[in-house]
């Protein structure tokens, strides 16, 4: 659990410091990952191999049910935010307090909701973009009728609410997980927490699968065809 931020004042601008960090190092370590599962690519694939293809194909299985042979070229997307956030959900369970810091300490990176908004905002407008390139100034208003006018603003309603859930949902998931093991720490230190963070560990790969599952629906939703 953080106990606050790490700020930078540099001008008039703020910076968490401690979630920029962590950030990156969540970003450093898929990059060592993502190099190591390809720099040997074979028919008879080894253990990392496996796993990220297997990964993939999870995506690639459900893209094809929800959004078609055409949904695939948005997997890259989909797949890089799965594999972000369920690592750095999963940092907040490292021994961070080891490293102390003279403001705040280490601490999951989503459990800041700078981050997580700035995913949804993201997703906001990747599939805002990938709707209009398929269906041009359809995909805001189809005709001007009344009823097309009332659902447009709807549609323009659930524009905002959508990354504000998926932000939200996110963030107050890992940060209440976090202090919740900080609480079972101060109270035991031993064995009682680790019900709570095998729990915590469930919820980190949970909340990654929901955000990319969500930003699955929403893109399919931007280019599917009316029918």
């Amino acid at each position: 659990m953080s106990e606050g931020h790490w700020i930078l004042n540099i001008g008039n601008m703020a910076f968490n410091m401690d979630t920029i960090l962590t950030m990156w190092l969540a970003m450093g370590f898929l990059l060592v990952l993502a190099i190591l599962a390809t720099r040997k690519i074979s028919i008879f694939p080894n253990k990392l191999q496996v796993v990220f293809e297997g990964i993939l194909g999870f995506f690639w299985d459900m893209s094809d049910t929800l959004m078609g042979k055409e949904g695939r070229k948005h997997i890259p997307l989909i797949a890089s935010l799965f594999l972000f956030i369920i690592t750095a959900n999963l940092m907040g369970q490292l021994p961070w307090k080891l490293y102390h810091l003279k403001h705040g300490e280490l601490a999951s990176p989503t459990n800041d909701i700078n981050l997580t908004a700035a995913m949804a905002v993201i997703v906001l407008i990747y599939y805002i973009v990938a709707g209009f390139a398929k269906k041009k100034f359809k995909f805001f208003l189809h005709d001007f009728s009344p009823i097309s006018i009332f659902m447009m603003l709807i549609e323009i309603l659930e524009m905002f609410t959508r990354p504000l859930t998926l932000a939200l949902r996110l963030f107050g998931n890992i940060l209440a997980g976090e202090i919740l093991i900080a609480a079972m720490l101060g109270i035991f230190a031993y064995v009682l927490p680790l019900p709570f963070m095998f729990f915590e560990v469930l919820v980190a790969c949970v909340q990654a699968l929901v955000f990319a599952m969500l930003t699955m629906v929403y893109v399919s939703t931007a280019i599917s065809e009316e029918e």
